[in-house]
């Protein structure tokens, strides 16, 4: 988009200006599946696509590549595992060498890949996958493996400008996976200069020796195998979070082994933030189990508000995803953003190039020709309370429902599904309530002015609540309320323990329309 500010935009720009006009520019993202992929995780991956889609944007060839970093080794036994103490047996193997705990799939890590590439096409993310186990096993990285050997003291001699204790002597830029365990748990012993590497097996005790071009238990190790794949797949741009980028963190050392290891110019890049839940503070961690994954986060926001929710925020800034009262917030904050694209909410000029440039980077594939039928979310979650969840009932009661299209229809299915979801997991307990069967309920106690001011209301009901507006209904109970001298909010107070016996409730007015004037007439008829 020509000259817009949004970063997504500004870092498009970015990378043609640094690497210079190119048939096709490569954006690489990766993650180690050693758990849940969580939330947090998938902060690096939008913030990737979203650039990508900004210099498709810009008619620029784009390769989208997402790393499985699957050949990592097995460190610490998640916590979400139910038989922890068996799995210590796999430590310090490939992940991929791990068992699937659920048995669906074919190791450990290809189940987290598999959760993770279901849920990505949900939210318009379709990278090519690269899985580095397959890569290194098929010696795939052969050359880039020797060029690190042959560098030896030149990247000890880099390495150690960001270290307070130096790497001894027989330091090997290289790990091998021993052919006897499956383990790391080796020492390289020797290198004949070319192809052959001679290890030591820890635990056994053995030696063998393997040639780099027709074997994959050597491995780099992560300071080494990063920049060493910028090389073999010409990587543009790949943002890190901010312990990779802090001083001398891993895309420091990265940058110059690129340089001066590999002659490869390191990609453009930015710091993306940390993700919190809101409520609960620090990092997430995939090896603890207790994550958000994007799975759970698509449980109560639309697609579009997931993709929202990143693309109006800089990855430089921590920001928390929200399961509390805030989620209502959000959905309103979107639907302002699209009113605002389609024309239908005036805002300043520069707010709403903003906002626009935000909707559209919001879609799962292309912006709607028209502004979709918007149904107020707080509005959806009162209306399901009133029908128990029942969703096509909730959406009958919106006028004018029946005569949206199926694709509006679907999606308006979809956003009560989303808001069902949050009543009933995450809402906090003052925001549900369930109307009252007055066949199974016990009538509430009232005082002879009280029992006047309901029967006057029944009496509005019965004639009027077609007609007004919620507002109009809202005036009329204090009007109800001042002629049976009665103070307003101990009458809204009594009417709410009526109703949904709390309280407390959604407001009156707009509830008593919803509800409609059969149903309130059943409930109110006792008294």
């Amino acid at each position: 988009m020509a000259n817009s500010t949004h970063w997504a935009d500004v870092n498009a720009a970015r990378i043609i200006r640094e690497k210079g006009e190119k048939p096709r520019y490569t954006c690489a993202s990766g993650i180690t599946p050693s758990g849940t992929i969580h939330v947090g995780n998938f902060r690096e991956i939008i913030s990737v696509e979203l650039v990508v889609r900004a210099l498709r944007d810009a008619d620029q060839e784009v390769r989208f590549l997402y790393s499985w970093d699957d050949y990592d080794v097995f460190r610490k036994v998640p916590g979400n595992v139910a038989d922890p103490a068996g799995w210590d047996k796999y430590l310090r193997q490939p992940i991929t060498a791990v068992p699937d705990p659920d048995g669906r799939e074919s190791s450990f890590a290809r189940a987290n890949e598999v959760e993770l590439e279901g849920q990505l096409p949900r939210v318009g993310v379709e990278p090519e996958y690269v899985y580095q186990a397959d890569r290194y096993r098929a010696s795939h990285y052969a050359e880039g493996i020797r060029r690190a050997l042959e560098k030896r003291e030149q990247i000890r001699e880099i390495l150690n400008r960001f270290r307070t204790t130096p790497l001894a002597d027989e330091w090997w830029p290289v790990s091998v996976f021993s052919r006897f365990t499956g383990k790391d748990s080796t020492s390289v012993v020797s290198w004949d200069g070319e192809w052959n590497l001679t290890y030591r097996c820890d635990e056994t005790g053995r030696e063998d020796t393997i040639d780099l071009r027709t074997t994959g238990y050597a491995k780099l190790p992560w300071r080494i195998d990063w920049p060493m794949r910028w090389s073999v797949e010409d990587v543009d741009f790949e943002p890190a979070g901010k312990d990779h980028h802090s001083e001398g963190g891993s895309f420091d050392t990265a940058r110059h082994i690129a340089e001066e290891i590999y002659d490869q110019k390191p990609p453009v890049t930015f710091q993306y933030d940390f993700i919190s839940i809101k409520g609960r503070g620090g990092k997430m961690s995939s090896s603890s189990g207790e994550v958000i994954s994007l799975r759970d986060v698509l449980e109560v926001y639309q697609p579009e508000i997931v993709r929202y929710l990143f693309a109006g925020t800089r990855p430089n800034t921590e920001f928390a995803i929200s399961f509390d009262l805030d989620v209502i917030k959000i959905y309103e904050d979107y639907d302002r953003c699209e009113r605002i694209y389609f024309g239908q909410e005036q805002v300043g000029e520069k707010r709403a190039e903003k906002e626009r440039r935000i909707y559209e980077l919001s879609q799962v594939r292309s912006v709607p020709e028209s502004l979709p039928a918007q149904i107020p979310f707080r509005h959806l979650c009162n209306l399901l309370l009133i029908h128990d969840g029942g969703v096509e009932e909730a959406l009958e009661a919106m006028p004018g429902f029946s005569e949206l299209d199926s694709d509006l229809q679907e999606r308006a299915r979809h956003r009560a599904q989303c808001a069902w979801n949050w009543v009933t997991t995450f809402a906090p307990e003052d925001f549900r309530f369930s109307v009252v069967d007055p066949s199974t309920t016990e009538r509430v106690s009232l005082s002879p002015s009280e029992t006047n001011a309901v029967r006057a209301l029944r009496s509005l009901a019965q004639e009027r609540l077609d007609e007004l507006g919620e507002k109009e209904v809202q005036d009329e109970i204090y009007s109800i309320a001042r002629a049976n001298d009665l103070e307003p909010k101990a009458l809204f107070v009594t009417l709410y323990r009526i109703l949904v016996n709390k309280d407390q409730g959604p407001r009156l007015g707009g509830f008593l329309k919803t509800l409609g004037r059969s149903r309130v007439d059943a409930i109110l008829e006792r008294y």
